[in-house]
């Protein structure tokens, strides 16, 4: 999306709103998706009926399904029973987590990484689902600041940990395909929940771990 900033620290939007719900069916949804996808084509000057763009309307929306379908999930489904007690107190890092996602003021991708790390309170959740919560809030329109908050508040809710730091680091395409055109170009947001946010030397080995201390 348009800006960004890092250190989000806990005033965003809250983390399961998704939205009013479809009252369509599954098969209206994707034939009325369809649809607007067709009028797409010839508001821009195409014959949708042509043989390369015929199929294209269903195609493009079942890839907007496939987008969006973080809307069709919640945490506890993402998470289900991978909560164990272990009694870990050091900091648990995944680094260079793929993310995908849209922006919801234009509906183009913005692509890149998420470092996800928290400090357990007596609970540690499988490695795996901290990039099944990523890819979850991913998988809807966004804005990269709010995503960052979500995902930091979603790791809380689901271990209770001492602290969460979550840095996502992307490119936006439209700020390489359109407006200013500066390919490139990088966002960096941050959210610290906990120990992260009120322990200076905490967050501190945090950003050093991902690489945001000492970069040139």
């Amino acid at each position: 999306g348009d800006g960004a900033g890092a250190g989000a620290d806990g005033d965003g939007d809250d983390d399961d709103d998704v939205g009013m719900v479809c009252p369509l069916t599954e098969e209206e949804r994707m034939k009325r998706m369809a649809g607007a996808f067709r009028t797409i084509l010839e508001c821009v000057g195409e014959d949708p009926d042509r043989e390369g763009l015929a199929k294209t309307p269903m195609r493009a929306a079942k890839a907007m399904k496939f987008f969006c379908k973080g809307y069709n999930q919640t945490l506890a489904d993402v998470v289900g029973d991978a909560v164990f007690h272990e009694g870990h107190s050091e900091m648990v890092l995944v680094k260079d987590i793929d993310l995908y996602s849209l922006c919801e003021h234009h509906l183009v991708p913005f692509t890149g990484k998420v470092h996800i790390a928290y400090i357990p309170r007596a609970d540690v959740v499988g490695l795996s689902k901290l990039a099944r919560v990523a890819e979850m809030y991913a998988r809807r329109l966004q804005v990269q600041e709010r995503l960052t908050y979500q995902i930091c508040q979603a790791v809380q809710e689901a271990v209770n940990p001492l602290g969460v730091g979550v840095v996502v680091e992307c490119q936006h395409f439209c700020m390489c395909m359109r407006g200013v055109q500066k390919p490139g170009a990088s966002t960096i947001t941050s959210s610290v929940l906990g120990c992260f946010q009120s322990d200076a030397r905490t967050r501190a080995e945090f950003f050093s771990l991902v690489g945001l201390i000492g970069r040139s």
